[in-house]
């Protein structure tokens, strides 16, 4: 059995999706699924994104997903990490129709402040990224990122052309 991504496209999905092919892990999408994850070849469904980009980093360090434990820049990383998945992506789920209020706009102020630049812990790509990448593609939208939060922005659009994850983005935002 193979490695097998679930869920609907533009969904959060995509970032353990670009995740898997940046590890260069084959994988195959099963978007009808019921259910977000991803299920690993011995059959374990694995839910949770950043349960799924620590997993694939530990499967693949070398990739730099996270930085390495002895690395001051993993307590960045992994803050920023858990406030993405804990205080903005909860807002698109309890709003109207998948668009945020007002709320989650100085959320993401307060995130563009923590961009380091080029990437958003500096010099170095990692997980972060992918999901910033992904999350300025909802709402609020693109526009309202350029816009407001010049940094993430561009993140996002330095990430959407890796050649590596073109397919990756066609597929879920195309």
């Amino acid at each position: 059995m193979s490695w097998r991504v679930l869920g609907a496209k533009g969904t959060g999905k995509a970032i353990f999706e670009a995740a898997l092919v940046l590890a260069r892990m084959p994988y195959e999408c099963a978007e009808d699924a019921t259910e977000q994850g991803l299920l690993l070849p011995d059959g374990t469904l694995m839910t949770e994104s950043a349960a799924i980009i620590l997993y694939i980093d530990g499967l693949v360090p070398e990739l730099g997903l996270v930085p390495n434990v002895r690395d001051p820049l993993r307590r960045e990383m992994l803050r920023w990490l858990m406030f993405l998945v804990a205080a903005i992506n909860p807002a698109y789920g309890k709003s109207d129709q998948g668009r945020p209020d007002d709320e989650v706009m100085p959320l993401w102020r307060l995130v563009e402040g923590a961009v380091r630049g080029p990437w958003f812990l500096g010099d170095v790509p990692s997980a972060l990224d992918l999901y910033v990448s992904v999350m300025t593609r909802w709402s609020p939208g693109r526009a309202w990122f350029a816009d407001c939060c010049p940094r993430l922005y561009a993140v996002a659009t330095t990430v959407d052309v890796d050649p590596r994850l073109v397919r990756v983005w066609a597929a879920n935002f195309a």
